[in-house]
């Protein structure tokens, strides 16, 4: 068996302000295997986005241990965590975080750039992640021309150009209508049976529904960590 794409061991997070620490983590240890589709859940407060930005490698941990994709990334400088974010990670955000003046094709062959890729293969390579998305078409277009839902899926399709480990998608649908929330969700379905990790944090039960595991937490620590074995099955089933 393969070993886990992401392991934390007795993490912890504590921010000080001043003289008082605030405890955003404690103890936390959590295994997600490649291919597995994971929503972290919790209310305002509850460490799900310190956890985010833990595995997503934009913060260290203050105490235990965190490897992804088997290295060791708990005490990596600055440096060191940009380029593992960078090979590793693919981010999904709720207000997109596209470059308003590119095309879709260069806002999506942006992460190819820092990887040292030349120009022409860098396009090909995005083509391809926009033809993935059923964007295709829409390779030239820049995002003022394109509707919200389009803009999703240009973001999705940048976090997948690079093949990282895992995608990491906050809030993904948080700034689109249910209608187009729904394709979106339907569209990160069609990843996850093609064999991608994802991992989504989101607030919304309905969003969190279509992952096929919930990892709930309450003030820093897991409350719960469920399998939504008959969606697991159905899944597994269309692979």
């Amino acid at each position: 068996m393969l070993p886990p794409v992401i392991q934390t061991t007795d993490i912890s997070k504590v921010y000080r302000m001043g003289t008082e620490e605030i405890h955003a983590l404690q103890s936390v240890s959590i295994t997600i295997q490649r291919g597995e589709y994971v929503a972290f859940m919790g209310p305002s407060g509850s460490g799900k986005s310190t956890l985010m930005n833990i595995v997503g490698c934009l913060d260290t941990p203050s105490g235990g241990q965190y490897i992804l994709n088997g290295k060791d990334v708990s005490n990596m400088t600055d440096n060191q965590l940009a380029e593992v974010r960078n090979k590793e990670i693919g981010f999904v955000f709720q207000s997109f975080n596209l470059l308003p003046r590119a095309t879709a094709l260069d806002n999506v062959a942006l992460p190819l750039i820092y990887a040292g890729y030349g120009k022409s293969e860098r396009q090909e390579m995005a083509r391809e992640a926009l033809r993935n998305v059923g964007l295709g078409e829409r390779a030239l277009h820049k995002p003022n021309e394109l509707s919200g839902g389009q803009r999703q899926r240009v973001a999705i399709a940048r976090a997948l150009v690079n093949s990282p480990s895992i995608i990491l998608a906050d809030e993904p649908t948080g700034a689109l209508d249910t209608r187009t929330s729904h394709e979106i969700m339907e569209l990160f379905e069609a990843l996850y049976v093609r064999g991608n990790t994802i991992i989504m944090v989101t607030h919304e039960e309905d969003i969190a529904r279509h992952a096929h595991r919930i990892v709930r937490l309450r003030d820093g620590l897991v409350e719960s960590d469920v399998v939504n074995h008959d969606l697991a099955t159905h899944q597994l089933a269309g692979q």
